[in-house]
């Protein structure tokens, strides 16, 4: 069987780290399959299938770092990245080394390979959204372009991501490059939603879900001033947010400095998101910004009608527009959203929907791309 390797930081609860997970686990028939990680013990791991290899460089999870580590390990993995790559990376003879998430993985595995192997990096994420205008942004984006310089293939989950990436590279001598779908395995997506979980929805209320972590990127501060505003207007909503992150403390504070306890709930990281979401009345993702929100494609396979503010997640949505609605990504357009969907709920509830998810395509385009002759690298490039 002809080995390939997968990096990501963990396997941990999230969007690219789910995908790798199904998409291993779906590859497992065709190769030999390492996956290695910078840190272990992510939530993920136990639903790997048995015959993929898993290594990690630490043996803990990133959230058990102290103050310290958090701080001293980013920089140890940069200034040691050839001796990682060595060591963990390059110390068998894949077909492929596959970065499936920026930032370290990515220049990790761009270091150059003793071996006749394909680099391909996967790009998730809006990249003109990652860097600010700092001096250390500025020294990151030189690190990370001359990274991606040393890669044959360049995937990208979306067209948006796509043109993102090269207008902030624009001064780049690209790879080649691809737009492939999420794989995400569906069937499973299904038998979960039917697993028993606490039943919390209010029939008398209209119930919306946005699954996302607890940061920034995902606008859950500016999603409680608006449900706030409509919850005084009489608007009877509300609100679940599954997951967890860094701004859990700050976002438990304004719900209840907004008296909204009582509407606007955080359930916390869930391992099992999927019956809340089927039982839900719609899904929501109202962030600044998006790469390619995995979790929209999972409410559509579970028919959900999908409300997402005006960013990348809008390609997710191009077969799905019957059951979906896209809002201007600001507080107005939010409302605008969330008005819609309590004025309409019958309706939306009622409505045929008769979406089917189809993934093997994206399996084939994902085999083909690694299994494809080499493409030429730039003469430069090492």
């Amino acid at each position: 069987m002809k080995k390939i390797i997968f990096g990501i930081t963990s396997l941990t609860l999230g969007g690219a780290e789910r995908v790798l997970i199904d998409l291993a686990n779906k590859l497992v028939e065709k190769f030999d399959i390492t996956i290695f990680t910078l840190y272990t013990n992510g939530e993920l791991e136990k639903e790997l299938d048995e015959r993929i290899h898993l290594k990690s460089l630490y043996n803990k999870r990133y959230k058990d770092l102290n103050k310290k580590e958090r701080v001293l390990i980013p920089v140890s993995v940069l200034f040691n990245k050839r001796k990682i790559y060595k060591n963990y990376v390059d110390d068998n003879d894949y077909i492929a080394q596959i970065a499936f998430l920026e930032g370290a993985i990515t220049r990790i595995f761009s270091v150059k390979s003793k071996h006749n192997t394909k680099k391909i990096a996967w790009i998730h994420n809006d990249i003109s959204k990652v860097f600010g205008k700092s001096i250390k942004a500025k020294i990151k984006r030189i690190v990370d372009r001359n990274a991606y310089e040393k890669y044959d293939v360049l995937a990208f989950v979306s067209v948006d991501n796509l043109d993102k990436f090269n207008k902030v590279y624009d001064d780049m001598l690209l790879p080649h490059e691809k737009v492939i779908k999420n794989y995400i395995n569906s069937e499973r997506i299904i038998e979960l939603s039917k697993k028993e979980n606490e039943k919390i929805f209010n029939s008398d209320e209209v119930n919306i879900v946005q699954v996302s972590r607890l940061v920034e990127q995902k606008g859950i501060e500016r999603l409680i001033d608006v449900h706030t505003k409509l919850i005084k207007a009489g608007y009877n909503h509300h609100i679940y947010i599954i997951g967890n992150g860094p701004l859990k403390t700050k976002l438990e504070e304004k719900i209840k400095v907004d008296n909204v306890g009582n509407t606007f709930t955080l359930l916390g990281a869930k391992e099992n998101p999927y019956p809340y979401i089927k039982d839900a009345d719609a899904f929501g993702l109202f962030s600044f910004f998006e790469g390619y929100p995995m979790v929209v494609e999972e409410a559509k396979i579970l028919k959900k009608f999908v409300v997402v503010t005006n960013t990348s997640a809008r390609e997710v949505l191009f077969d799905y527009a019957r059951n979906s609605l896209i809002v201007n990504n600001d507080e107005e357009g939010i409302e605008q959203g969330i008005k819609y969907i309590i004025e309409n709920k019958k309706k939306i509830l009622e409505k045929n929907n008769d979406f089917v998810y189809e993934n093997n395509k994206i399996i084939d385009k994902i085999v083909k791309v690694i299994e494809e002759e080499n493409v030429k690298k730039w003469k430069y490039q090492y």
